[in-house]
């Protein structure tokens, strides 16, 4: 009997271990789960993002005016010029500037969504939403207000934050993995740019100096906090196109 009650007590001792272990597996693996989840839902957003845009070329094709998508083109393409004339003056902190400046729905977009930012090296591609605000930021990546729209040109330096990973992707967790020379890509509605990283700085986050458009250059500027999980610095990543 003795005998009997040992062995079913050491029975129960592995499946308590063996199920220990499986939850322990388990909460692991939740990150990643929400990470395939997360990218299962952009892919969608994307997809229906690029349709919406074919959508719009068809429609206009036999039209001889100008097309909603060149007119808002044509109208962020101002407003980066305005910005680098006016030196940016009132970039003061770019975090305050939580709405957008210019609305999308107007030209037939959705989502207040102007396009995706792929970093093949992290293996990410999110949206890039207008208006640094935490609704946007828990949807993927964001345009800080007061910089250049991510349409590329000269003198103009669109500054993209996002998270340092949350609960549902990852997100710029593991920017610190890119290095000088890496390959980053913007999928906006009118073309796919191409950037190079060519410099990385650890920032204070009252240095707006350092988000600043460079004379003659076309850059995109990543930015997220730092180190994970303190967030008391910045991390900066410039890309230029090439």
């Amino acid at each position: 009997m003795k005998e009997k009650k040992k062995k079913i007590s050491i029975s129960f001792l592995k499946i308590g271990a063996i199920l220990f272990i499986l939850i322990g597996i388990f909460i692991i693996l939740i990150p990643e789960i929400n990470n395939m989840l997360y990218n299962k839902d952009v892919t969608k957003i994307e997809n229906t993002f690029f349709e919406k845009i074919k959508e719009i070329e068809k429609k206009e094709e036999n039209q001889s005016e100008e097309s909603e998508l060149e007119k808002l083109y044509n109208e962020l393409k101002k407003q980066n010029e305005n910005l680098y004339i006016n030196k940016q003056k009132d970039l003061v902190d770019p975090f305050s500037y939580e709405q957008p400046t210019i609305d999308l729905g107007k030209y037939g977009l959705e989502g207040n969504i102007i396009g995706f930012i792929n970093i093949p090296k992290i293996n990410i591609e999110i949206p890039i939403l207008l208006g640094a605000n935490e609704s946007n930021l828990k949807k993927g990546s964001v345009h800080l207000t007061q910089t250049s729209y991510p349409i590329g040109g000269k003198n103009t330096n669109s500054v993209i934050a996002a998270h340092r990973g949350w609960s549902k992707s990852k997100m710029f967790r593991e920017i610190q993995k890119l290095e000088i020379g890496d390959e980053i890509y913007i999928k906006n509605f009118r073309e796919i740019l191409t950037y190079k990283v060519n410099e990385i700085k650890i920032i204070n986050p009252t240095d707006v100096d350092q988000l600043l458009i460079q004379e003659g250059r076309d850059l995109i500027t990543l930015i997220t906090c730092h180190p994970y999980r303190v967030n008391t610095k910045r991390y900066v990543v410039y890309c230029e196109r090439i």
